[in-house]
């Protein structure tokens, strides 16, 4: 029995939501570009305020940690350990890889018992961050940036059917032409897909420590240099 904010701000899209119980009872989505720093703070306020007026208490935040943008992780970590501070809550970090597979183990019933997932998440260019995973979420392969020819899953696809999705799948889908392909539209990492993932860090009490807890960038960010004008 638990009540978790969840916060995703890993890619273009920042999403919050207030699950009870595993069910989401509150969310607030913005899928229209990098306005994090603004659209986290009010999503955050209007999901506590919305727990409070139902006397509900908070338990929990779960933040996803990446990988995904430099920027929009820092924003949403950052967040989540400030509400962990004031709130004296625990917090959970959750795979943004994993937070994708969610939607597509709960809704897509085409997909065969011996299938493999591979969510991807848009690093520019060919570049993508991706794992593979089972259908029990056992990672098959770690993550990793891709940079995606027509053979970089080949040994997976040559056992069976592999699903790509995410926002760096639809890149891949003229690259990557092997019949065991599947590639999956309009899947994105959202706050309200972290619920059953987060419920099950809270009841095995896997909390990373709010003080030292940073972000899974997987690439270091690089700062570029502004050209001289003259």
């Amino acid at each position: 029995m638990s009540c978790i904010l969840h916060i995703d701000t890993s890619t273009r899209v920042c999403s919050v939501a207030l699950s009870q119980d595993g069910e989401v009872i509150f969310s607030r989505e913005d899928l229209e570009g990098p306005s994090h720093a603004v659209s986290c703070g009010v999503y955050v306020e209007e999901a506590l305020s919305f727990a409070e007026s139902h006397a509900i208490p908070l338990d929990a935040v779960a933040v996803s940690k990446g990988p995904g943008s430099y920027t929009g992780l820092r924003i949403g970590v950052s967040m989540a350990k400030g509400v962990c501070y004031g709130r004296k809550v625990p917090l959970v970090g959750l795979s943004t890889l994993e937070v994708l597979c969610v939607p597509v183990l709960l809704y897509h019933d085409e997909i065969e018992d011996d299938a493999l997932l591979v969510p991807m998440i848009d690093a520019r260019r060919m570049e993508v961050y991706a794992a593979v995973y089972d259908r029990a979420l056992k990672p098959l392969r770690p993550v990793q940036a891709d940079i995606v020819e027509a053979d970089t899953y080949l040994e997976f696809l040559e056992k069976g059917p592999v699903y790509f999705f995410g926002d760096g799948a639809a890149k891949c889908a003229k690259v990557i032409t092997h019949p065991n392909a599947r590639f999956i539209e309009g899947i994105h990492p959202s706050a309200r897909n972290m619920a059953p993932l987060a419920e099950m860090a809270v009841v095995r009490e896997n909390f990373e420590d709010v003080a030292y807890f940073e972000p899974y960038y997987l690439k270091e960010f690089v700062a570029t240099k502004s050209k001289s004008l003259l």
